[in-house]
């Protein structure tokens, strides 16, 4: 049985920059499968809901961090400390059903506090690929094995628990925004082990106080970044632009799950939604201000505010062992997001 070349060829390539990440080799059955077509799309999906293609300076990122890198990266995870296959592919294949711009989309549909639209069709989306479910049949895997890593505590859980998912996707943006090198990053990923929570349920955490206080602090600002107000204001900007795209029939709801290339040069394609892509693109500032009147598309945007509490071994979670990041924790988790935001020209 042989794969198609290329697709092998790009998994190796992402593999090699995230096996010194997170483990040293990469397991035969987790190649095969991230080759499939649906797992490939994910190199086209950006980890950062289309924050990216704006001019934000915050967002201007030399290079791209996908949906697909953070899959694979969350299998390579869960491989690592659990050696369970079943766990590791529910991991890979957990953001399958990922639309382009990924939590935009959430906004879309008025989900902009739990953002979990965006899971909806995770097993529809493994079933239509076949060679997904050949290599799932060849592994001894069935598709409940797979379609839902919330039933695996390493692979995801309750926030402000840390998992697999909440793990890469911290230690992925700390390295894309220039938040840590990666040498700190792999001092931080050498100290983590499998520990018991509260209730018994095996969960990630540190070995000793250094690294656990470094990644949190980290994934603070990484929080913070999330719902920052160029974040929630681009991604409700952007939310409107296809709603509109949609209702105009530029775009048709299916290809909300092709790639982002295909619907910007859709967008592109006709006249009104080209000129809202290009004002798109083009913002660069925003202001908070109690005067919307006057100002430029004023909007009050709400957004989920994603934290982290790690576990520290036989200290509890860093919050209980350290007042000052409780207190910061504290002081974020009470920032009021109901401001009027508007464009800066």
């Amino acid at each position: 049985h042989s794969m198609p070349s290329q697709h092998m060829r790009a998994v190796m390539e992402t593999s090699n920059e995230l096996k010194y990440r997170y483990h040293p080799e990469i397991p035969d059955a987790l190649a095969e499968l991230a080759s499939a077509p649906s797992i490939q799309r994910l190199r086209h999906i950006g980890m950062n809901c289309g924050c990216e293609y704006t001019s934000f300076p915050v967002f201007r990122r030399p290079s791209s961090y996908h949906r697909y890198e953070h899959s694979l990266g969350v299998a390579l995870i869960v491989w690592h400390f659990t050696h369970d296959l079943k766990q590791a592919v529910s991991g890979l294949l957990h953001d399958i059903a990922t639309p382009v711009f990924a939590h935009v989309i959430d906004f879309l549909r008025g989900d902009y506090l739990q953002q979990e639209a965006t899971e909806d069709g995770t097993s529809e989306r493994i079933e239509a690929d076949p060679q997904l479910m050949s290599g799932l049949k060849r592994f001894g895997l069935s598709l409940e094995d797979v379609n839902d890593y919330h039933r695996y505590p390493i692979a995801d859980n309750d926030s402000p628990r840390l998992s697999a998912d909440r793990l890469e996707y911290t230690i992925g943006n700390m390295l894309h925004y220039g938040f840590s090198t990666q040498a700190a990053v792999d001092g931080i990923y050498q100290d983590l082990a499998v520990l018991q929570d509260e209730n018994g349920v095996p969960e990630l955490g540190f070995r000793h106080v250094e690294a656990a206080m470094t990644f949190s602090n980290l994934s603070l600002k990484c929080s913070r970044l999330y719902v920052s107000a160029e974040d929630r204001y681009a991604m409700q900007r952007l939310s409107e632009l296809i709603r509109e795209a949609v209702e105009q029939g530029v775009l048709d709801p299916d290809c909300l799950y092709s790639t982002e290339p295909e619907v910007i040069n859709k967008l592109n394609s006709d006249l009104v939604t080209k000129m809202a892509w290009n004002d798109y693109t083009a913002m660069r500032q925003v202001t908070i201000t109690d005067h919307p009147e006057g100002c430029l598309n004023p909007r009050i945007v709400y957004a989920k505010k994603r934290y982290i509490d790690p576990l520290i071994q036989d200290k509890g979670r860093v919050s209980e062992y350290c007042s000052e990041y409780r207190d910061e924790l504290q002081q974020y988790l009470e920032e009021a997001q109901n401001v009027w935001i508007s464009e800066l020209q």
